[in-house]
């Protein structure tokens, strides 16, 4: 922990320069970003649908599950729970505007088609957009970008999955064996993993990423319901991800649309279940809660 957090904010300062220097580099070599009301149409050479395909490929740059996984790690590197809304609410403000600037570059240099047949944001176009608008200096910056995001990552994973394991069945993390028994098997089902094929890995973790998510915000919702909060910051989104998360699964091609269902009966679905999920955490809100029972 005292590792990470003296060398990850360097990882972090070089992400965040990167994507300024890609953003001042886009109006200072004369690169216009297409207005997207003259582009408002779906442009998929395959026609995927917009909804809710668009917010699964997304991904983590409008709301991660991912992310939230990470609370075990990151509450064990903050002095105070007072840095919580610095460390967690203001890295994924900083993260939402550095996929903004990323996608407007992907855009502007490359367009719409252009984009796709590149293979979208992978380490050459990130490499080709960092070269294009910073020349050397974003080269260098890169190349630390591509290297550093899959280590921490990486990294972030397995350790965030150790220790949720090691919450749930009370399992001591000081001990240098118990830490090693937990280790081994991760790192092996991630090494199983890595042989698969990327593009459909990527895919089921998108969808499960944005699910999670989803999962993250009712519980989220209820524990502010509990604490008589206003729980509505965090259950209106969890509609919404609710609505993106089930109309993908029921449509998706590696989801239920393998059997043929398409977004004729995703969309009314996907909305059902998400007023579906509404309807159950207000039920719940109305149930006392087992102390105040007692009480």
């Amino acid at each position: 922990d005292k590792i990470i957090g003296k060398i990850y904010p360097v990882f972090g300062i070089c992400l965040i320069a990167m994507a300024v220097g890609v953003g001042i580099g886009i109006f200072s070599h004369g690169f216009v970003i297409p207005e997207i009301f003259q582009h408002f149409r779906n442009e998929h050479p395959s026609g995927l649908p917009i909804w809710s395909f668009m917010f699964i490929t997304v991904a983590c740059g409008a709301i991660s599950g991912f992310h939230a996984t990470q609370s075990p790690l990151m509450a064990r590197c903050m002095k105070s729970e007072k840095q919580g809304r610095m460390v967690f609410y203001g890295a994924m403000v900083a993260e939402g505007i550095i996929a903004l600037i990323w996608a407007a570059a992907g855009c502007a240099i490359y367009g719409g088609a252009k984009l796709l047949e590149a293979g979208g944001g992978n380490s050459t176009t990130v490499y080709d957009i960092c070269k294009t608008t910073m020349g050397s200096v974003g080269m260098l910056l890169a190349m630390m970008g591509v290297i550093a995001c899959p280590i921490t990552s990486g990294d972030t994973a397995f350790r965030s999955a150790r220790l949720t394991v090691a919450d749930w069945f009370k399992i001591d993390q000081n001990d240098f064996k118990k830490r090693g028994l937990l280790t081994l098997p991760i790192l092996g089902a991630g090494a199983v993993i890595s042989h698969l094929d990327y593009a459909i890995v990527w895919r089921y973790f998108s969808w499960t990423n944005q699910t999670l998510a989803m999962i993250v915000l009712w519980a989220a919702s209820m524990y502010l319901y509990r604490e008589k909060k206003n729980y509505w910051i965090t259950a209106v989104p969890a509609v919404f991800m609710s609505a993106v998360s089930m109309t993908y699964f029921f449509c998706a091609p590696e989801c239920l649309g393998a059997f043929g269902l398409t977004t004729a009966v995703a969309y009314p679905v996907g909305i059902i279940l998400a007023a579906l999920f509404l309807i159950l955490f207000l039920r719940a809100t109305k149930k006392p809660v087992s102390g105040e029972a007692k009480a």
